[in-house]
């Protein structure tokens, strides 16, 4: 019982983190940049090491956290 509101109240956290992390991010739509090559500048290639790139990765750690908690709190084991 304790383990089940523990793992409600970490999977409210993630929801709130996962949302607000989402919303951070900017769209995708390239625009005609992709077109002229603008993607292949320096802030293009180097993405991963940016902020952006460092939100990419944290939806992605959320996402897999969210999933997995909301398997488990499903289960009806406790």
């Amino acid at each position: 019982m304790v383990l089940r509101i523990i793992l409600t109240v970490v999977f409210i956290i993630v929801c709130l983190a996962l949302t607000l992390i989402v919303l951070m991010q900017e769209g995708k739509s390239a625009g005609l940049g992709a077109v002229a090559g603008a993607a292949e500048s320096y802030w293009g290639k180097n993405k991963g090491r940016s902020m952006e790139g460092n939100l990419v990765k944290i939806t992605k750690v959320l996402a897999v956290l969210f999933l997995l908690i909301a398997i488990v709190l499903n289960l009806k084991v406790f």
